[in-house]
């Protein structure tokens, strides 16, 4: 649910204000009551159809908070209040933590409400390109915000978002996030595709067997960092769900695996999306031409570019039906296989970057289990 529309934050690479998306600018900044009821109310319609054990609730942005904790507050409470009795709702806020405060955190988690926060990494020099629209860092905010959340709401702490950046020492950028104490780290590729290719990444057109992995070794740094660690010092849902798949269990990840993903996004003036994420592709990607106001979210789940992303391997290319790591790939990230002139039929742009994670995670996996039972 985009609470709001807007973002105090200018970062400089951010696919969703910098990217060939525009739809944004004609939309409310704030979604305005009737849209928050609206989505309250079609969110409880869908769980009672489908006698739903739980759902899950993301509020999001933009900058959630800047429509104020109260606000995120009071559409949980509707949403728990609506869905039938025994249905839990899930909720999170992703945040930048520029705007959190003691108050504002506390308010959150007495309405059920966990944090989560997105961050390039656990130090200034990680943070950069994350500025205001006047060029300041957000940095000093962000961290103040990030330790409040630490030390004073653990209970309400999600994890952190981010986004893998090749130029970065892997562990170094590691060791640094747990020094925030994370309960978990999501670890995303950028969003790129064949049209307009990840920064740092070679030809993606080039010659396949051999060609350089910038984002699949500094994954694989990471992982070696993280796989001994005694007790798991935190989750990394990446590497949870590769092993997951390896070893033939389910994993809900839009990177990985054939899982459908159940997912639709409401935005600020009430349209019903597909993931913020295909925006990155061209302008008008995720639109569906539904909204809260007249349409169900059956009727966004039927709608083919929805309906696309849960056909399982039937959607996609022959190079990946054929592939032997289908299972665990997937295909990767579906706004990462567009390409302009074909659209998403195509592998993932990390398609070699995502092989060597996966087959160095499978030697790893094999490694610990030798000599174990059959």
């Amino acid at each position: 649910m985009k609470v709001h529309g807007r973002c105090n934050l200018a970062c400089r690479y951010c696919y969703l204000y910098e990217g060939p998306d525009r739809t944004w600018r004609d939309r409310p900044a704030a979604a305005p009551p009737a849209v928050l009821d609206h989505t309250a109310a079609r969110i409880a319609e869908h769980a009672a159809t489908h006698r739903l054990g739980s759902v899950a609730l993301v509020l999001h942005g933009g900058e959630p908070l800047l429509a104020g904790p109260g606000r995120l507050a009071a559409l949980a409470d509707a949403v728990r209040d609506r869905v039938p009795a025994g249905c839990a709702v899930h909720a999170t806020v992703q945040t930048n933590a520029t705007l959190l405060t003691d108050t504002g955190i506390a308010t959150l988690a007495g309405h059920g409400i966990r944090v989560g926060i997105s961050l390039d990494g656990g130090l200034a020099a990680h943070n950069t390109l994350r500025t205001d629209h006047a060029g300041r860092p957000s940095w000093p905010a962000a961290l103040r915000g990030a330790r409040l959340l630490a030390d004073r709401h653990p209970g309400a702490y999600a994890g952190i978002l981010t986004v893998v950046d090749p130029r970065t020492d892997p562990v170094d950028m590691y060791e640094s996030l747990l020094a925030l104490r994370p309960p978990a780290l999501d670890l995303l590729l950028p969003h790129g595709n064949w049209s307009s290719p990840p920064p740092g990444l070679p030809d993606p057109t080039g010659p396949g067997p051999g060609r350089p992995t910038p984002y699949g070794d500094w994954l694989c740094a990471v992982f070696d960092r993280w796989w001994p660690a005694p007790r798991r010092e935190t989750r990394v849902r990446l590497f949870e769900e590769c092993v997951a798949l390896l070893l033939g269990l389910p994993a809900a990840t839009e990177s990985l695996g054939l899982d459908p993903l159940n997912a639709v996004v409401v935005e600020t003036d009430g349209s019903i999306e597909q993931v913020d994420s295909l925006k990155s592709a061209y302008d008008g990607a995720a639109a569906t031409g539904l909204d809260v106001f007249h349409h169900t979210f059956d009727e966004a789940l039927r709608h083919p570019g929805v309906a696309a992303r849960q056909a399982g391997a039937a959607a996609l290319a022959a190079d990946c039906r054929a592939c032997p790591l289908l299972t665990v790939c997937g295909g990767g990230h579906y706004a990462h296989r567009y390409r302009a002139e074909n659209g998403f039929g195509n592998p993932s742009v990390y398609c070699a970057d995502l092989e060597r994670l996966i087959r160095h995670i499978a030697a790893r996996l094999a490694e610990a289990t030798a000599g174990g039972p059959p």
